[in-house]
């Protein structure tokens, strides 16, 4: 089945108020074993381009993940590039900044992680936190000892949309593709996964107090979140809504677009060091010896 990814695009400029996106669409699999066997496709193939993406050593692709708790950001990275070679691929998470990270501007701590050319870099959460939690929660903003004129809300927001938006595109004119993905989950959906942590023994550990009081705060969540998306949305460097109730599905539209985006590139492996006839005498001693 050819997945339309269209639908969850996020057009530059658009107004987005995240109840019109929908949580849950109709599955794009007709049962376990097909929805296995997509994957396995698509996982196959990205294999294939990330062989080619090094090989080129032309561009490099930025992935970020961004979502409410327990949306499975960890899940569909852990599936959808488990065919990936580990040493063309880095995966970083952006918890709270160290002392050192608050002493420089935003972007400069998920700067020193952008991936090098030829290789795959995710980030699992980014600097897009700094529009959302610090946003949410004002303290944290207090907390990065900005001049006076620099921390005035609300014109903070657009300010730092704008230098989100220079900064990916300066890396999309030196060849770093950037795609990013919003996994949208109904606050119900949050609940029963919450829930299953809970009962399950293996994943309490996965639940903590803070789970529960950020979940109070997701009207403010969805408000930061609609507003950032239309503000940062870029033909370069596009938003994905994706419905994130079904596991299954996101993890199928999300493999689905960075398919999408490696086969764009006009990429070719290097010519070989040797002609063809050098090659054909040397394979012709290699098979004499």
């Amino acid at each position: 089945m050819k997945i339309d990814s269209q639908p969850y695009r996020v057009t530059p400029g658009q107004k987005v108020k995240l109840k019109q996106w929908p949580t849950a669409v109709a599955p794009l699999y007709s049962d376990k074993a097909d929805y296995e066997a997509q994957l396995a496709g698509h996982i196959g193939r990205l294999s294939e381009l990330q062989n080619l993406l090094y090989a080129h050593n032309r561009y490099a692709l930025l992935l970020i993940f961004q979502a409410m708790d327990a949306a499975g950001k960890d899940g569909v990275i852990k599936h959808v590039m488990s065919g990936v070679n580990p040493q063309g691929c880095q995966v970083f998470s952006f918890k709270h900044p160290s002392a050192q990270e608050l002493d420089h501007d935003f972007l400069w701590r998920t700067t020193q992680c952008l991936p090098e050319r030829g290789r795959i870099g995710i980030f699992n959460r980014s600097y897009y936190e700094e529009v959302l939690i610090v946003r949410v929660h004002p303290e944290i903003l207090a907390a990065q000892s900005l001049p006076k004129e620099a921390a005035r809300a609300p014109k903070i927001w657009p300010e730092r949309f704008e230098s989100i938006n220079g900064l990916e595109r300066h890396l999309h004119l030196n060849g770093t593709r950037v795609v990013k993905f919003f996994l949208h989950l109904s606050k119900e959906e949050q609940r029963q996964r919450f829930l299953a942590r809970l009962d399950d023994p293996a994943k309490n550990w996965k639940f903590t107090a803070d789970d529960l009081s950020e979940r109070e705060h997701w009207p403010d969540y969805m408000k930061a979140y609609g507003e950032m998306l239309g503000a940062t949305s870029s033909e370069h460097s596009p938003w994905h809504v994706v419905p994130a109730d079904d596991k299954r599905n996101a993890r199928l539209i999300v493999s689905q677009v960075i398919l999408e985006t490696l086969g764009a590139l006009k990429m070719r492996y290097p010519e070989p060091g040797c002609s063809a006839p050098e090659l054909a005498a040397i394979r012709k001693k290699l098979s004499r010896t």
